[in-house]
């Protein structure tokens, strides 16, 4: 009977895998002939510890249970952005795009096997209680976070608003562990934090995510900054954790020029390889520009930086990047669940992989706390730059 329910279940499994690649996911198959067999003899593996689970297991076993659990870990031995998301979290994946949900207002990834926080968002929760980029989330109301997926990080973290929950913070800095208590709130993310003219004729933009009103609030900000006299301009990514790659090709195209390598996508697979250039159709803003950037730098914020660094249109100045420059591909599965997994790196015009490295700034200034150091230093390259102009 156990290896006739072995055989049964196989074959169940082998079916989902063959629909998956019929009707879930049409990408062509790679290296088909060499890996067959080797997938086949460790499918029959699998089947068998799935068949003597379900037949000699203390308690009956929950079949999807298991196949869920396998696919968790599958996808999470690729690398710490690939995940399986259960049918709850591929729903609440897709209402995150609307920019609002309740919870702390935290990026989270996984670094060095650690849940760690990529940025606070500007204005949640999280921002108000001092969160940092860089902070180690151990524990979340006591329960250690040690092998816990970003998704279920993310679903203690998210609640109802105004319910409480306690985070752990392990914060290099100061070498020390201490716990953060937070209150939920709804969390609503624009993508323009702050826009305003300093003095000399600087202009000042917060960028706190890529969205898809992104470019045109963008172009809102600059025309206003124009009017009022804007002679160069401190473009702040700092804490941006990223967002939609094409939005961010969108605001890096403000600053360069028609046919200008703004980054590359690098696939497994040829045909999905792609260069974005600049196309020419958005008027090219000339003036002296300084990009902001620190560790809460990441994604498409990256790309950006690196568009304009390796261009040479402007100066980064800041602390170095986060590092995670992936492509993420969402396919949804029958039941409703779906795998993430990635997909693509994106690499400068000057050919850097940044999730490697992330962006090194051209001016290193770090920050203590005092003041904004970063904030004031890029204006007085700008106006330095301004008097050496006349």
């Amino acid at each position: 009977m156990v290896k006739l329910s072995k055989l049964v279940i196989l074959l169940a499994f082998l079916g989902a895998l063959l629909s998956l690649a019929i009707t879930g996911y049409d990408k062509p198959a790679v290296d088909k002939v060499v890996s067959d067999a080797a997938l086949y003899d460790q499918l029959d593996n699998f089947g068998e510890a799935i068949g003597i689970l379900r037949a000699e297991y203390v308690d009956p076993v929950d079949s999807t249970k298991l196949i869920h659990g396998a696919m968790k870990g599958m996808l999470s031995s690729l690398d710490e952005y690939s995940q399986f998301l259960e049918k709850s979290e591929y729903e609440e994946l897709e209402s995150d795009a609307a920019g609002e949900f309740g919870g702390l207002g935290v990026e989270v990834s996984t670094k060095d096997g650690t849940l760690t926080v990529i940025a606070p968002i500007d204005g949640s929760p999280a921002d108000m209680a001092g969160i940092k980029p860089s902070d180690k989330i151990i524990k979340i109301d006591k329960a250690t976070t040690e092998g816990m997926s970003i998704n279920e990080a993310v679903e203690k973290m998210r609640g109802d608003p105004g319910t409480m929950v306690i985070l752990t913070i392990w914060r290099e800095k100061y070498e020390k562990v201490f716990d953060v208590p937070l209150r939920r709130a709804m969390v609503k993310i624009k993508s323009l934090k702050k826009v305003e003219l300093l003095g000399g004729g600087v202009g000042y933009i917060k960028l706190v995510e890529f969205q898809s009103n992104t470019p045109d609030d963008l172009d809102k900000a600059l025309k206003d900054l124009d009017k009022r006299g804007m002679k160069a301009l401190v473009l702040d990514l700092r804490n941006n954790p990223g967002g939609l790659l094409e939005k961010a090709s969108d605001v890096a195209e403000r600053f360069l020029s028609k046919d200008t390598v703004i980054v590359s996508i690098k696939s497994r697979l040829p045909g999905e390889n792609d260069v974005f250039k600049s196309s020419g159709k958005f008027t090219v803003k000339n003036y002296p520009l300084v990009v902001l950037v620190n560790g809460g730098s990441a994604s498409a914020s990256e790309v950006v930086a690196g568009a304009i660094q390796d261009n040479k249109r402007g100066v980064i100045l800041g602390a170095k990047t986060f590092g995670k420059a992936s492509v993420q591909t969402v396919a949804p599965l029958e039941d409703g669940s779906a795998v993430r997994f990635t997909s693509a790196y994106y690499y400068t015009p000057g050919g850097r992989l940044i999730k490697k490295d992330g962006i090194v700034p051209d001016v290193a200034i770090g920050s203590n706390g005092a003041g904004d150091e970063q904030l004031e230093a890029a204006v007085k390259y700008l106006e330095k730059l301004k008097g050496d102009a006349k």
